[in-house]
């Protein structure tokens, strides 16, 4: 199946400018250049950047060339898209280490061989603005710029000029890059089809017989409707010291029966038959969640490596299937990075005290009703004993006391130092 095609069965294809003449280049057996664009905005990719990147690595293990160009340039200056007010401008220096931090985690997901990252503030940055306005502002006209969308959606809260050459600036990326480098593809959002389309038509102002094509995404949504990538706890970061590589997989692994094949088809690099035989598996075996388990594992492989996901994977079994008082303190630190945490004395007390004084109940009424109907585990046991003493130094090393409420509702005890 040809790149294209594989695209279209993953859903990972919106829209593209002149699908058949884009056909007919990938026809012809020699790879073609193709990049994306993201802008140093924050110290870490989320996932959400993973959106274009997988189509990107598609076309890398299919013998093509991608390129990213970080934006040292226009992140300097801030993209109007996806939002509704103004972006803070950012200093240099942050700009500067935020790019640095991108660069290399791009690198761990490209690789360095047939890729290439490229920074456009070298480009950028060398434009007079005298040339800026003959050379390129010329070219565009200020009626088709206020209609794109990117734009148009701006307008009754206000747009900085700053803002509002950022497409102009894009169109330039483009250029620069079909011209120097001969790129002949940009990937990007829905949400980014007027800036690719500037894009094509700056070109072909300057070179009328230039073949660029645009590819853009469709907009992810989840079955209830939310944008994906959202979450109460915020972002999903690729650094695991932003989001740990247990909580990174547990996104994952969380996902809806009504999404998780979807997700297997963009995020994983599996086989189609393979896919296919685990939407079976969604619609037999759903409890089993094999499907999602294999998301999780697929995608935290390729973010954070095969140790790293084995390790995430083995820390989920064994906090839901198994003997909690297997895992190390490391491993509990690294499960409860982000999830609720309280802190308590070293003294041995009675359960229900303890759980009243450390806010784990609000009565002891209560206390007592959840312990004795079974709803309540310290360190792995079900505790149904009124007398019971909880222990601070019974497990973990006398740091740690894993307290769960229900089925999942756990809370991690830190010993006060």
């Amino acid at each position: 199946m040809d790149i294209l095609a594989d695209l279209k069965w993953r859903e990972a294809v919106y829209q593209i400018s002149d699908l058949e003449a884009l056909r007919k280049r990938l026809a012809t057996g020699q790879p073609i250049a193709l990049y994306c664009g993201v802008d140093p905005t924050a110290d870490s990719l989320h996932i959400g950047h993973l959106i274009p990147f997988l189509v990107l690595k598609r076309f890398q293990l299919a013998g093509h060339h991608p390129y990213i160009v970080v934006g040292g340039g226009t992140g300097s200056i801030g993209d109007p898209g996806g939002r509704k007010t103004e972006r803070q401008l950012q200093t240099m220096e942050q700009v500067n280490q935020n790019k640095q931090a991108l660069i290399k985690q791009m690198t761990n997901l490209f690789g360095t061989d047939n890729f290439t990252i490229v920074d456009n503030y070298d480009w950028l940055s060398r434009l007079s603005l005298l040339d800026f306005l003959r050379d390129t502002g010329k070219l565009f006209n200020v009626k088709t710029m206020l209609n794109k969308e990117i734009v148009a959606t701006r307008l009754e809260t206000g747009i900085s000029y700053t803002e509002f050459t950022y497409q102009i600036l894009q169109s330039i990326d483009f250029w620069h890059l079909y011209h120097h480098e001969h790129v002949q593809l940009q990937i990007g959002g829905a949400d980014q089809w007027g800036n690719l389309t500037a894009g094509i038509n700056f070109i072909h102002k300057k070179d009328p017989q230039a073949a660029v094509f645009a590819l853009t995404i469709p907009l992810m949504v989840k079955a209830d409707g939310t944008k994906f990538g959202k979450t109460a706890g915020g972002a999903i970061w690729l650094d695991a010291h932003k989001t740990s590589v247990f909580e990174f997989y547990q996104f994952w692994f969380n996902q809806d029966d009504r999404d998780v094949i979807k997700y297997l088809k963009y995020f994983t690099f599996l086989s189609h038959d393979e896919i296919t035989q685990l939407e079976h598996e969604v619609q037999t075996h759903p409890e089993k969640r094999q499907a999602q388990r294999r998301l999780a594992q697929e995608v935290t492989t390729f973010v954070h490596g095969a140790a790293a996901a084995q390790a995430a994977q083995e820390i989920s079994t064994i906090l839901f299937e198994g003997d909690v008082t297997q895992l190390s303190v490391r491993q509990l630190e690294q499960a409860f990075a982000k999830m609720p945490a309280i802190t308590i004395s070293d003294q041995a007390t009675n359960i229900v005290d303890w759980l009243v004084t450390n806010q784990l109940e609000s009565s002891k009424r209560q206390a007592r009703e959840d312990i004795s109907q079974g709803a309540i585990w310290i360190n792995g046991q079900r505790i149904q004993d009124l007398n019971f003493r909880v222990d601070p130094h019974s497990h973990f090393d006398g740091q740690y006391v894993l307290v769960r409420k229900g089925k999942k509702n756990y809370t991690l005890a830190q010993v006060q130092a």
